[in-house]
């Protein structure tokens, strides 16, 4: 069995304008593979082509060239798809239903035995942490709730894939956490999860390989760990008992990214540096908290390679 899941090979889609005729190449050439059991983050500024490609995907949208496997299978197919679970950006749940109803209407849809219905929409409402909305009407439910809601129809025929387009748009941080914990529960039921989102600590806590659009093409992809580099000659130092004088005198060498009365932390560059502050610093009586290796981050990537 390969460990690839889905896979898209020379992605492009153009769209021509209906006023002018122009061709608009919204994906150029996009290629990549998410393995089994992984969570994928699929990141790009707004016009990279990110909800264009996963349309293509989940076969809402027809690529203008290349090619699409779901499972093994060459995309569109129908018996394929019934494996995906996939949670649009702006999902719409009709406002006049109760969350049983909805998910109800969608298990039927996508083909859950009868026999196991009731039962099915019943726990997966309540693995989504809305069990007690479950017969409330959907106008009366907050944002969170009806994102958790969609989560819920997604998850209701037994996905093997997860596709979610920013599944954290416009939630709080609150309900951010809730769909969190909802992918990593899904991870850990064996589920593989693509996912595209802008906010990037989210990414960098649940992904293990993303793929960085940049208009329409791919800037960057790979695993986590291995594009977030360690930048070694850079050094967060965190000092105490920090006088005014040796603030000053160290002024010349560090940059302060913040401090207080009792506790100040500098940005040190080079082994050289590094020792001279640290010296000063015993020399005038302050403690020495910390020396930290400053890491890339994921928004650092992202500013570096997306623009």
């Amino acid at each position: 069995m390969t460990d690839v899941v889905l896979r898209a090979e020379g992605l492009v889609k153009t769209f021509r304008k209906p006023m002018t005729g122009r061709i608009v190449e919204a994906v150029r050439g996009v290629s990549f593979e998410v393995r089994r059991g992984e969570t994928f983050g699929f990141l790009g500024p707004n016009g990279a082509g990110k909800t264009t490609t996963i349309k293509s995907l989940v076969g809402l949208i027809a690529p203008t060239a290349g090619s699409i496997e779901i499972l093994g299978v060459r995309a569109p197919d129908r018996a394929v798809m019934a494996r995906v679970g996939f949670l649009p950006e702006n999902p719409y749940v009709y406002p006049y239903v109760t969350p049983r109803e909805f998910v109800t209407l969608v298990a039927r849809l996508s083909g859950v035995a009868r026999a196991d219905l009731d039962e099915r929409v019943v726990q997966v409402i309540e693995r989504v942490g809305i069990g007690k909305a479950i017969d409330r009407r959907v106008r009366a439910l907050s944002k969170g709730m009806l994102q958790r809601l969609a989560l819920a129809a997604t998850l209701v025929h037994g996905p093997e894939i997860l596709v979610l387009d920013e599944p954290m748009s416009g939630l709080d941080p609150v309900g951010r956490k809730d769909v969190r914990d909802i992918i990593v529960r899904e991870k850990s039921r064996g589920r593989t999860v693509f996912f595209s989102s802008h906010i990037l600590t989210d990414v960098e806590m649940l992904c293990d390989r993303v793929c960085i659009l940049r208009q329409g093409e791919v800037a960057l992809a790979g695993p986590l760990r291995d594009l977030l580099t360690e930048e070694t000659r850079r050094r967060e130092v965190t000092l105490s008992a920090v006088t005014p004088q040796l603030a000053t005198d160290l002024a010349p060498v560090t940059r302060v990214t913040r401090g207080s009365a009792e506790m100040i932390v500098l940005e040190v560059d080079g082994d050289g540096a590094l020792r001279d502050v640290v010296e000063r610093a015993f020399a005038a009586g302050a403690r020495l908290e910390s020396v930290v290796p400053k890491r890339e981050t994921l928004e650092d990537l992202f500013v570096r390679r997306a623009f």
